[in-house]
């Protein structure tokens, strides 16, 4: 095996063997209730908090995804608006469909062909329908990508560097999704209302380290 696919088959062990993993910091329950508190003096003040959406779907059903990506997923939707995130068998108003996927390919060689940096790229592939089949959102593509500097010595390092760009690519790419679905406003939209379908035109340009 050559060193370059070595050092690939390396980084990409490392990657998968930790899986994606996120820690959550504790908030002591009186930040929460001061929290709480502020945002009902704003909301009695007539302010409306800083990315609140009024989505046109009040029961959303996600399909596929991994738990790490709902998590996120459901935090935002239901922390933002008044839109709870339920079972496709809870008579959702939508159903939102979900798949992601992630890949690695080398970016450039010393000059002694010693992988050096390695292009990192992650593709959430999406679509959306309402409880009567109805196409709200079309089959999508959210496409992002990151550079990683790449050493033998430091293989560990380098995996768990992976790991949280691939993490920071799929919490992008999610927060990217909450934005195009608000721009559902109706779930029974007129032909002069329908969205049509977002997908990388090019590849992406190599990502800047």
């Amino acid at each position: 095996m050559s060193l370059k696919s070595r050092a690939a088959q390396i980084l990409e062990d490392v990657v998968s063997s930790k899986g994606f993993s996120s820690t959550h910091k504790k908030i002591s329950r009186r930040s929460v209730l001061s929290l709480a508190c502020g945002a009902l003096l704003l909301s009695a003040c007539g302010f409306q908090l800083r990315g609140q959406q009024d989505y046109a779907f009040k029961r959303l059903a996600i399909v596929g995804g991994t738990p790490e990506m709902l998590g996120r997923l459901q935090r935002v939707v239901e922390g933002g608006s008044d839109t709870v995130i339920v079972k496709a068998s809870e008579k959702p108003d939508a159903i939102l469909s979900l798949s992601g996927g992630s890949g690695m390919r080398t970016l450039s060689l010393n000059a002694q062909g010693v992988v050096q940096e390695y292009e990192l790229d992650y593709n959430l592939s999406y679509s959306m329908t309402g409880a009567d089949g109805t196409i709200l959102i079309p089959s999508s593509t959210i496409a992002l990508n990151r550079a990683l500097t790449y050493s033998d010595q430091f293989t560990l390092a380098k995996g768990t560097e992976a790991q949280t760009l691939f993490r920071d690519m799929q919490f992008d790419a999610v927060d990217q999704l909450t934005r195009r679905l608000a721009v559902v406003r109706s779930l029974h939209p007129a032909p002069s209302e329908a969205l049509p379908g977002i997908a990388p035109r090019a590849p992406l340009p190599v990502p800047p380290l």
